[in-house]
């Protein structure tokens, strides 16, 4: 297998090819949204990866990773650093640096951020042919401003009221753990 090329999208390093390829989390292209934090998901839209997801959220304090859901893939997370809340099937819980979240398919999640500054999570996922997500509206998840606005299970109208992210990295940068 060969080593993939990297080129610079103008927030970052991204694969533009199949193959191997090493990049540092700084490096890597990073995209921002107001709403949902900021990461990066070591991919392009010219190459995915087939099997696995995998991605680093950073989140404010009370910033919402996405909007709470479900799918039918499972999941798994790692808190890096700081604080978060994680909204699980109606239940809310804190998660400090190195706490670990087992996401079995079906259950509904959102992440936000806590504390008094960033919160780093390493996320994965599984990836199939045929992905089923479901957008619940929620009550706990409203709160903090992550929940569809009803029940769908068609993202473009969970996310519609929000503007997509843009390629940059976050304001915070300069606070993260690897600056």
């Amino acid at each position: 297998m060969p080593e993939a090329r990297l080129d610079d999208s103008g927030s970052g390093l991204v694969p533009v090819a199949d193959g191997w390829f090493v990049v540092n989390v700084r490096d890597a292209e990073w995209w921002t949204s107001k709403a949902f934090g900021s990461g990066t998901v070591f991919e392009s839209q010219e190459f995915s990866f087939p099997r696995v997801g995998i991605n680093i959220a950073v989140l404010e304090p009370g910033q919402p990773n996405c909007l709470y859901h479900s799918e039918s893939q499972q999941e798994a997370f790692l808190v890096l650093s700081g604080e978060c809340r994680l909204l699980v099937d109606g239940t809310e819980r804190l998660l400090h640096s190195w706490d670990f979240f087992h996401c079995p398919a079906g259950t509904e999640h959102v992440f936000v951020g806590a504390g008094d500054g960033p919160c780093v999570i390493l996320m994965t996922g599984e990836r199939a042919d045929e992905e089923r997500l479901l957008y619940p509206a929620s009550e706990l998840a409203a709160r903090y401003g992550a929940s569809s606005e009803e029940d769908t299970p068609d993202p473009k109208q969970a996310y519609a009221p929000f503007e997509r992210p843009q390629r940059g990295r976050p304001a915070y940068w300069s606070r993260l753990p690897w600056s």
